[in-house]
């Protein structure tokens, strides 16, 4: 794989390399509130994980329709500048004000209502005080790891492309495995089907979302 010709690389020449900065972290704002009248799932209270949902979820159109609109809201505050406490807070807002819960919040002990992994935080990232900005290369980027971030991306763009009424889940994950190779909501939170980067037998509807 591309990761390990780089780490061979690394390992065959005589380039010392130090061990990488922690995470940097900005300013974690205090807990958003969530109104008394809206019902809190289980694990708030508990503070245990329920296992992962086995039954699939399907939706209707007002629940397709209400995952349109979250996600529209999300495009919009995505920006240059923006905070990541700041898409917390409005993201946090916006399910309130339609009378749900905003699942992340609690999930585990997470503070927020949105995860926000940015550069180096690989997921479940806590929204802070650090602004975003357009994603570019720093310093001398060899090639290798230029292809990498360049492939990552179509790899995503790809499986996107995959989904629509009808489609296997497999081929989610046979068109990111095909092309990666090439180059060496719901009433639960976490819930099958779980998408994996590889193929797996199962239809897709056009009533699911993940």
């Amino acid at each position: 794989s591309v990761i390990c010709r780089e780490r061979e690389q690394r390992e065959r020449s005589n380039t010392k390399f130090t061990r990488p900065l922690p995470l940097r972290r900005g300013r974690v704002s205090p807990r958003l509130p969530v109104p008394d009248d809206i019902p809190k799932p289980p694990y708030v209270s508990t503070k245990e994980l329920p296992e992962l949902a086995s039954e699939h979820q399907f939706h209707d159109a007002e629940g397709i329709e209400k995952m349109r609109a979250a996600c529209e809201l999300a495009a919009r505050v995505l920006q240059s500048a923006v905070t990541t406490n700041e898409i917390d807070k409005a993201v946090h807002q916006m399910i309130i004000d339609a009378g749900a819960y905003p699942s992340p919040l609690g999930y585990g002990g997470f503070p927020k209502s949105v995860c926000t992994s940015v550069n180096e935080c690989m997921c479940h990232g806590i929204p802070d005080s650090r602004q975003l900005q357009k994603t570019f290369l720093c310093g001398n980027v060899n090639d290798i790891l230029k292809r990498l971030v360049k492939v990552t991306e179509e790899c995503m763009e790809k499986g996107i492309a995959v989904c629509k009424d009808g489609a296997s889940f497999k081929k989610i994950g046979k068109r990111i495995s095909e092309h990666a190779e090439k180059y060496g909501f719901g009433k639960v939170f976490h819930s099958e089907p779980v998408i994996l980067h590889h193929r797996k037998q199962l239809d897709l509807k056009s009533v699911i979302y993940f």
